[in-house]
């Protein structure tokens, strides 16, 4: 309809330059307009005396607008746009090849709709006019000759990586347009903003032909799964799954988490609506250490498009290590003993909980430690003695117990260390114990009030919040409604603290229901730093050990849950890391390392060094560099040649001695990126030619590209003008506004 109004596409007009002509300035048309305006005005008022109030004006404006119109037209009016010089300009066609461009649609294979659209005479129409250069492409670009030689078999798509391929080849050549064919399903993230700008800084315009159905009519695609990419032996993760269904709304299946076909989670899961993405939780124990493989699936609908995007692989590294947890209690009190219990009656855990008890003003009872010479100086007084633990727990003390230095040390070991601290609610803790007033007070995760007398001896009711609810460290029952009812049976607690409002960012997971009815927080975490800080605002946790049963777990979980919730994410000296665990239908891993020294600081001069254990058990080193601007990091980026699962070994060392150690796991898989996001991605290639100046074309839209390519400020060009006063919207705008002053006339009876 645009064209038939305006004879020209839309897109000319976007990139046209409007010029007039004549050789008449334009401050003569002006002048010409007004002068036929005001002898219009004057012939309006002496011979329409018959007409009274607004209708002369009415008259005197549709003629003024028709005398306008055509001196405009008489200025001649004009598109000048830069046009490409026929064959003296190369036109690059990049045809999809990925498998998903196998999938059948109402009419066939996208493969076929798109060989149909080339061969049908897009294809002759561009070498009519330029130089075509014609590819296939998946994870590269592959120059090809003619269409029979497309198969829709390559195991994934490539997009922003061919285009820069394609414009790397094609530097040296005048490089007029690009036509992309495709059903948009890249599966490499989408195109990075570094190949868009280099796009539009050479004036490249692509214009895109979309193929396929934009949403399938039934189909469940599980889009995303995120799992702790480290664990502590048997520890409970969560997997947290995103699906998005079509056609399913209100029916059911089952979610699953697996390891070796071994199911180690299931619950059900009821759709939503078409389109819409929803968000389940599973908890899984991550059992013994060593790398796990997880597979997330969710049981096929009858019916299904597409099974394949049912499930997604994860990988988790259960590691072999014993974390250290420093426990310092300001006074002998019962939750002291019972805290303690939950570890010495597990010695499986694989936690350490040397603990400090002020039994006197000056004496300290020292219980757990590696050797009887551990905290035998009291309280660490260096960094690098406290930062030798992983957590960090405080009972009963009054801040002004620490000297500054220690103070600083604490928080230094939470913000820089990257450690976990727990402050548990007690008679000369928080507020009672002066830690709003000092330094360490940004550690607490809430806003404690400045008054004495917060801490109160009264039973009062426990409540799981909805973040408590789906948190680990509240779970004790792996199903979501089984800890529901378990924490509405929990016994009462008898003494809790006053401890003001979370701070911003900070969660509530548990509160306590007072005597007077008053709801205020008791279990608040918040992430500080590198660390994490947790409150505890009570000491009469232990009553859920000795009010139920003798075989209840309920204290020992809660409390094994709290250690590992500490120490779980607690950095070494040298941590290693790569975006993506799991490789699909990728080789290149990217590995960064940090390296830090005792007291956590950056290590400049390290030497850094990976060793990769591949499938078949070869290795093979590789040394990482500083990464500039970044101090204490390395990186490298490493060549994945085989599926599989690998380790590597990452060692750090400076000054002449080991800096420390990491292990990093991640796996490669083909054949498996073109199964997810099969749809066609409309909004990725409207962008893509949005903002490079190129046109969306549906696939029975593809013959006019021939037609509309030529209009392009890249190559060899020349300008062109085109007239605009023969367009079809001129003819009816002078008949409409003509019309209009006949039936006003017809109207008012002065015809």
């Amino acid at each position: 309809m645009f064209e038939f109004l305006f004879k020209y596409p839309a897109n000319i007009f976007h990139k046209g330059q409007f010029v007039l002509l004549t050789p008449w300035p334009v401050w003569a048309l002006a002048i010409a307009i007004l002068a036929a305006a005001g002898a219009l005005f004057w012939h309006v008022r002496r011979h329409h005396g018959m007409l009274s109030g607004a209708r002369p004006v009415a008259i005197w404006l549709l003629e003024s607008g028709l005398i306008a119109l055509i001196l405009f037209l008489l200025w001649h009016p004009a598109l000048s746009i830069a046009t490409l010089k026929p064959q003296q300009n190369v036109v690059a066609v990049l045809v999809d090849d990925s498998r998903s461009m196998s999938i059948a649609d109402a009419s066939g294979t996208r493969e076929a709709a798109a060989k149909a659209a080339l061969d049908s005479g897009l294809l002759k129409g561009l070498n009519d006019k330029f130089q075509v250069r014609l590819y296939k492409f998946g994870k590269d670009p592959e120059r090809i000759q003619k269409t029979d030689q497309l198969t829709a078999a390559a195991p994934a798509s490539r997009i922003g990586d061919t285009l820069e391929r394609v414009l790397a080849e094609s530097s040296s050549l005048p490089l007029g347009a690009i036509v992309l064919m495709s059903d948009g399903a890249d599966n490499a993230g989408g195109i990075d903003l570094q190949t868009i700008a280099a796009i539009r800084r050479q004036r490249i315009p692509i214009h895109t032909v979309g193929f396929g159905k934009e949403h399938p009519d039934r189909d469940v695609e599980i889009t995303d799964a995120v799992t702790p990419a480290r664990a502590l032996p048997e520890s409970k993760l969560t997997a947290t799954v995103t699906l998005q269904s079509w056609g399913l709304a209100g029916s059911k299946s089952k979610l699953n988490v697996k390891e070796n076909g071994k199911v180690l989670a299931s619950q059900d899961v009821v759709f939503k609506d078409s389109g819409q993405l929803q968000t389940e939780t599973l908890v899984f124990n991550g059992g013994a250490a060593g790398p796990k493989t997880i597979e997330i699936s969710v049981d096929p609908v009858g019916g299904e498009d597409n099974t394949a995007n049912n499930k997604i692989t994860r990988v988790v590294n259960v590691e072999k290590r014993r974390p250290r947890i420093l426990y310092i209690q300001g006074e002998p009190v019962w939750e002291f003993k019972f805290i303690r219990r939950a570890i010495d009656d597990y010695p499986d855990i694989g936690i350490d909980l040397p603990t400090m008890l002020r039994t006197t003003q000056n004496k300290i009872y020292r219980q757990g430690g590696s050797s009887p010479k551990e905290l035998e100086d009291g309280f660490p007084t260096k960094p690098e003695e406290l930062f030798a633990y992983q957590g960090l727990i405080i009972g009963g003390v009054e801040a002004s117990y620490f000297t500054p230095t220690q103070q600083q040390a604490i928080k230094d070991f939470v913000d820089r260390r990257g450690g976990g601290v727990l402050f548990i609610g007690g008679r000369a803790s928080l507020s009672d114990g002066g830690w709003q007033n000092s330094p360490m007070a940004d550690l607490v995760p809430v806003k404690l009030p400045d008054a004495r007398g917060t801490f109160h001896r009264d039973f009062s009711s426990v409540n799981l919040t909805s973040q408590g609810a789906s948190s680990i460290l509240c779970r004790l029952d792996e199903n979501p409604a089984k800890n529901q009812e378990r924490w509405k049976k929990i016994p009462q607690i008898a003494n809790y603290q006053e401890v003001g409002e979370p701070k911003p960012g900070a969660t509530t997971l548990l509160q306590v229901t007072t005597p007077g009815k008053r709801t205020q927080p008791l279990l608040v975490t918040e992430n500080y730093g590198r660390g994490r800080s947790v409150l505890f605002a009570t000491e009469g946790s232990w009553r859920w050990k000795m009010w139920l049963d003798h075989n209840d777990k309920t204290h020992a979980t809660f409390w094994q849950q709290m250690f590992r919730h500490l120490v779980a994410d607690s950095p070494g000296q040298v941590v290693a890391s790569t975006p993506k665990s799991v490789l699909s239908d990728e080789t290149r891993v990217p590995v960064r390392v940090e390296v830090r020294d005792k007291q956590y600081k950056p290590v400049t001069n390290a030497k850094v060094q990976a060793r990769f254990l591949e499938p078949d058990g070869t290795s093979a080193t590789m040394e990482l560099n500083p990464v500039p601007m970044e101090e204490g990091i390395y990186g490298g980026e490493w060549t994945a040649e085989k599926p599989g699962s690998y380790v590597v070994e990452i060692l750090a060392g400076h000054d002449q001695e080991e800096a420390g150690h990491d292990l990093l796991t991640f796996r490669r898989e083909d054949g498996v990126a073109e199964n997810f996001h099969t749809s066609q991605n409309k909004e990725l290639l409207q962008k893509l030619s949005d903002q490079t100046g190129g046109r969306y074309y549906k696939a029975d839209e593809a013959s006019k590209l021939s037609n509309e390519i030529s209009y392009s400020e890249a190559g060899i060009t020349t300008r062109e003008t085109r007239d605009l006063w023969d367009m079809p919207v001129i003819f009816l705008l002078a008949l409409g506004i003509r019309g209009s002053e006949w039936l006003l006339r017809r109207k008012w009876g002065v015809v």
